[in-house]
This record gives C-alpha cells, sequence and structure tokens, in this order.
C-alpha cells in the first residue's frame, strides 16, 4: 500500500512555495487500518523558532520535544501570517488569513460563521473535540458547534482553585488527560492543548512565575544579551514603543535579563514536561500509533532583539515559530528529518481536518497535509 504525504503550500499567496512530500512504499500499521486518525495539538504561547533544544539552543532543555522531532519533521522556517495572539489564533481556528478573518480587536467582531471553525467542522465529522487552556479570542464561541469538552482559562500562572494552588501548565496537564479519560473509546479525538506558558504575566512586575521545583533549572547558566540597538529602528519606533516598554520591563539590565530568561526557559521546560505525561497517557490507552501530533506556537517573541520585547512586528524573533508534525503513517527514512519549505500556520487548519478526511473549504486560504492511498 503506497501513501504520500504532502504539505502543499499555495503559489498564489504565499511570498515563498514549495511542497513537502512524504513519500513511502510500505504498508500502514495493520493495527491502524483505516480509522481516522486521533489529532493531537499542542499549541504553546510566545515560543519562538528556537526554544527548543534540538533547534540548535544551547540552553533550554525540551526533551519530549526533541523527541517527537527525532520521530517527525520539524518545520525550519515555519511562520505566522500576524504576530498578535489573538489574530494568530483566530487564523488557526478559521483558516484565512486576517484580510478575511477580520479579527483586529480582541473580543470585537469574530465573523468567522460557527460551523466553519476547524472545531466545528471536526465535530461536524463524529471527533469528540475538547479544548483547555487559552482559547485567546475574548468571544463566546458556541459550544454546541464547536466543543464536547470546553475548559477555558488564561492570563495567571497561579490561581488558587478549590481548595489547591494550580500552576496554568499543571492544569493545562490535568484537564488534557481528564479529557483523554472521559472521552469515548470508540470516537476519534481532536484536542487542542493551549498552553499559556510561556506568556509573561503582564501586569506582574515578575512577569515569569515558574513551578518551584523547575527554579533549581539554569542557575549556573549565562544566556546570551543581545546588542541594545534599539536607536537604530525607524524614526516612528519612539521611547513610549510598547515592545520598548516591555523591554524596559525585562531586559533593560544586565540581572533583569537573566532572571527573565530564565524563568522563561524554565516555564518551557514545564510544557516540555507537560507534553510527555501526555504522550505517555497516549501510550498507555494503546492510542499514541493512530494519533497525529502538532506542536508549534500562536508567535515568536523577542528576548531583547532589536531593543524590543514581546512580539507584533515582522523580524524573524517575533513571526518565526516552532513547528513539529510527528504522524505515525510516516515511513522510517522521515522521521527525523527537517524541513526548511516556507509554510505558514494559516496552512494548519486543513493539516488538522485532512486527519479527518475533510476536504478542504472553499473559505480556508491554506493546504495541508494530503493523504493518498
Amino acid at each position: 500500500m503506497k501513501w504520500i504525504l504532502a504539505l502543499c503550500l499555495l503559489v498564489s499567496s504565499h511570498p515563498i512555495a514549495g511542497d513537502y512530500v512524504l513519500r513511502g512504499t510500505g504498508s500502514m500499521n495493520e493495527n491502524d487500518g483505516d480509522r481516522p486518525m486521533n489529532v493531537l495539538l499542542l499549541y504553546a504561547d510566545d515560543w519562538r523558532y528556537n526554544t527548543l533544544g534540538v533547534a540548535g539552543n544551547p540552553v533550554v532543555e525540551t526533551p519530549v520535544l526533541d523527541a517527537l522531532s527525532r520521530e517527525g519533521v520539524r518545520f525550519t522556517e515555519n511562520c505566522v501570517t500576524t504576530s498578535i495572539c489573538w489574530i494568530s489564533r483566530a487564523t488557526l481556528y478559521s483558516g484565512q488569513y486576517l484580510a478575511r478573518h477580520k479579527f483586529k480587536r480582541i473580543g470585537k467582531n469574530f465573523n468567522v460563521p460557527q460551523n466553519e471553525t476547524v472545531y466545528s467542522l471536526m465535530k461536524k465529522h463524529k471527533y469528540t473535540v475538547g479544548h483547555v487552556g487559552k482559547l485567546g479570542l475574548n468571544v463566546e464561541l458556541n459550544r454546541r458547534l464547536n466543543f464536547d469538552f470546553y475548559d477555558e482559562y488564561e492570563g495567571w500562572h497561579w490561581k488558587r482553585i478549590g481548595d489547591r494552588l494550580w500552576h496554568i501548565t499543571e492544569k493545562n496537564t490535568a484537564d488534557a488527560l481528564r479529557f483523554l479519560r472521559e472521552k469515548p473509546k470508540d470516537k476519534p479525538f481532536f484536542l487542542n492543548v493551549a498552553y499559556y506558558a510561556t506568556h509573561a504575566v503582564d501586569t506582574d512586575v515578575r512577569q515569569y512565575m515558574p513551578q518551584r521545583a523547575s527554579m533549581s533549572m539554569y542557575l549556573n547558566d549565562t544566556i546570551f544579551e543581545p546588542e541594545d540597538t534599539y536607536d537604530k529602528m525607524p524614526y516612528f519606533f519612539s521611547q513610549e514603543n510598547e515592545g520598548r516598554n516591555r523591554w524596559r520591563w525585562r531586559f533593560d539590565t544586565h540581572k533583569k535579563h537573566q532572571r527573565m530568561m530564565k524563568n522563561y526557559y524554565r516555564m518551557a521546560s514545564e510544557v516540555d514536561t507537560s507534553v510527555g505525561i501526555i504522550v505517555d497517557q497516549l501510550q498507555k490507552s494503546g492510542e499514541l500509533n493512530n494519533t497525529m501530533i502538532i506542536f508549534t506556537t500562536d508567535n515568536g517573541n523577542f528576548h531583547a532583539e532589536h531593543g524590543l520585547a514581546d512580539k507584533w512586528y515582522p523580524h524573524q524573533e517575533s513571526i518565526r515559530v516552532p513547528l513539529i508534525i510527528n504522524d505515525p503513517r510516516m515511513d522510517d527514512e522521515y522521521k527525523g528529518t527537517t524541513n526548511d519549505a516556507f509554510t505558514l500556520n494559516v496552512d494548519l487548519t486543513a493539516t488538522i481536518l485532512s486527519a479527518a478526511g475533510v476536504n478542504n473549504t472553499p473559505n480556508h486560504d491554506g493546504t495541508g497535509y494530503e493523504r493518498t492511498l
């Protein structure tokens, strides 16, 4: 049985285009048959392309994500179309560029039809659909049309819920496991584990607040500090620019830069640990060999490059983000490879839908995995 797995980029709409094709002559796992693929989307926040050990970062420890990359494909030139949280998320949920979904202001005018979101389309095709963590829109999606399991929260790192003090990544993990335990066993699933980490709590002077067990990590590391080149930015980048303001919050002294970046990396490593727990549960339940795992993020992050912090601007640090796709249908010769083709987050919607055998709809701007037997 021959198969082709392709990530096809739109020549007409992408600045650079190319095809990523995985070709194999072997049979698919006989236990998988023609069952629809489960899809696990691991959707982190504010990770740039090299917040991964496997991407060459000399400090951060991400052994689980590194292993997923070695078993799958890592796209090295993956970018978001618009480096703002809610716009990037609206693009993922709709499969559309900002110019079409028009979700410019958080909480205002998400005009995508409720029955055309990626959640709704997966649910329509008999998937059990779950979302845990950050939705990021500040608008209410129709629960009946979009979700079977929904627990949305963001904006904090530590919070007392009931009689327990939770770290948000711990809660992401617990909710993902609860979905996996409670979902029907006779249906495929789509789960978005939407981590809030490594997003800062902007209103807290500490910005990044990792779990206590992580505080021993990176103590003896020295984090590279980019030169402050803000005075070379165009004239309209005033000292009141929000990216410059946040640079002062996080990076305007050596001591502060070291503290902030170590806590940022600690929170990234906590997400990595969470991913390992979730993947281990899929292994235990016998579902891992029929689950496509996607790891990506909503936008990148300045770590003081150009004298800036956070995102928004079309520099590499802001728009270029990780993308790892681990598909059990992949032939061994393609496992652990990297692909340097230019890919965009607008393609992920169709990639997710393709696992369910859903054809790309006319309202989607991207294209994704196509599988031919």
